[in-house]
């Protein structure tokens, strides 16, 4: 047997926070268990490995339950305080989220930024209305951004749907992330909306198939007189850019699903009756038992 250079604690580590962070959506706890077996050493996964489930959750949009909040909160980078802890701004909190348990504990009040709050609420508040309407399992979580003397003030808005399937072995996950980017205090200057869009779709029904998709939204602009022409604007936009997308996607799927899916393989075998692989798993034990 040839010798082999054994590979260091590091470069285990890096292979598996590679595997952690590409998990589809739905499949962490999959993923975690198969590279907590192929890494065999608890100790080195659970302190070196933990910037990568950090990484999934933001990536992810996450969804986070949070005592005393009526929404969930989206688990993003916008929201990060310091180490693991994070923040809501739509119930006023911040909490320490567990990335292996995915739970928030430790809750405390949260102050958030008063000169920006009634522009903030207001695209929220529109913006609820919207995922009701187009997401049936929807989170959203909306941000605010102090101004600098060189940046204007911001709103981030966060959406995340999901369908989680593994009894039919398929997952999928949207993310949407909008940045509106305005001057308060001129009100003759339209603000600024910019998105990126996200689909990704796993299925692995005797086979493994993943659809990534990215779509990056050029600035729009929309009118900022007042919060809630800002919100209304922006919702109107938004709607109509995810729409345009979503539905290009079902039109490319369906396309797909009659020209290249269809040439990868014979929908049945020169037979043109589908094979029973139970039945030749016992003609084989049959066959071995007779010899």
């Amino acid at each position: 047997m040839e010798d082999y250079e054994r590979i260091s604690d590091s470069e285990r580590v890096s292979i598996a926070e590679n595997f952690i962070r590409d998990a589809p959506p739905g499949e962490f706890n999959e993923v975690f268990n198969d590279v907590r077996v192929l890494l065999d050493a608890d100790n080195l996964l659970k302190t070196e490995a933990n910037k990568a489930f950090a990484a999934y959750d933001t990536d992810q949009f996450t969804p986070c339950k949070v005592n005393n909040a009526e929404h969930s909160v989206l688990i993003t980078k916008h929201g990060r305080l310091d180490g693991s802890r994070f923040y809501d701004p739509s119930s006023k909190q911040q909490f320490h989220y567990d990335h292996l348990r995915k739970e928030a504990s430790d809750v405390e009040p949260w102050h958030g930024h008063d000169s920006t709050e009634s522009w903030r609420l207001s695209v929220e508040q529109v913006m609820r209305e919207y995922i009701a309407a187009h997401y049936p399992d929807g989170n959203l979580t909306v941000y605010s951004q102090l101004s600098t003397s060189d940046e204007p003030t911001k709103v981030v808005i966060c959406i995340e749907d999901h369908q989680f399937q593994p009894h039919n072995f398929w997952n999928g996950r949207w993310r949407s992330e909008w940045t509106v980017s305005f001057n308060p205090s001129n009100a003759d200057e339209p603000a600024v909306l910019s998105g990126a869009l996200k689909l990704q779709v796993h299925y692995y029904e005797d086979g493994n198939v993943q659809l990534v998709s990215n779509k990056d939204i050029e600035a729009i602009e929309v009118n900022a007189n007042d919060p809630e022409s800002l919100a209304k604007g922006v919702q109107k936009s938004v709607k109509a850019a995810e729409t345009k997308y979503q539905t290009a996607i079902n039109e490319n799927y369906e396309k797909m699903s009659t020209t290249a899916f269809k040439s990868l393989r014979r929908q049945l075998p020169i037979t043109r009756t589908k094979i029973d692989w139970n039945k030749i798993v016992s003609y084989k034990v049959g066959k071995d038992l007779k010899s």
